[in-house]
């Protein structure tokens, strides 16, 4: 990933002191870095749900402050807690995954209010306007395709306040 694709990802950001961000990944790159970084700066948690059939411990000494869990297979949805995230980061995960529809309920209930949802896949990966009618059916408004990174799709949607299944 060049340098100015991940400045221009995270400007998709904007973390307030005690925002918890999860990171949904089968693989951790640049991004879970950046990410890390900005949240750390900004007195913020960073998560990581981390899908790999070995179980890895390299991970807790590069994210030393990442609250990380280690998840088998695709067949297994990630775990987090009702309203406790202000950002899932999905990357490398939602197109191959068994239950997307299950990751969609996960990620919902664990948002808090007007908090946001991000897909990246590999480009060609996910058929994009697919994506944004699923996301729509499961009360995630205003889904755009972002185009940032040459090799990722990335969509994002939003949590919104009262609407369908809001509170």
């Amino acid at each position: 990933m060049k340098i100015s694709e991940l400045k221009q990802f995270l400007e998709l950001f904007n973390p307030l002191p005690g925002n918890q961000y999860i990171q949904v990944t089968s693989a951790v790159d640049a991004t879970t870095t950046a990410l890390y970084e900005l949240m750390a700066q900004k007195g913020g948690e960073m998560r990581i749900a981390f899908y790999n059939e070995n179980e890895t411990h390299e991970l807790q000494s590069i994210y030393a402050d990442a609250k990380i869990q280690h998840i088998k297979n695709f067949a297994h949805p990630f775990r987090a807690l009702p309203r406790d995230n202000d950002m899932v980061i999905f990357k490398d995960i939602f197109a191959g995954h068994t239950k997307q529809e299950l990751m969609l309920k996960t990620a919902y209930t664990t948002l808090a209010n007007t908090a946001e949802l991000i897909i990246m896949e590999k480009k060609g990966t996910m058929d994009i306007e697919a994506l944004k009618e699923l996301l729509e059916r499961f009360e995630f408004r205003t889904p755009n395709a972002i185009d940032i990174f040459q090799e990722y799709d990335l969509v994002i949607a939003k949590k919104m306040h009262m609407w369908g299944n809001g509170l």
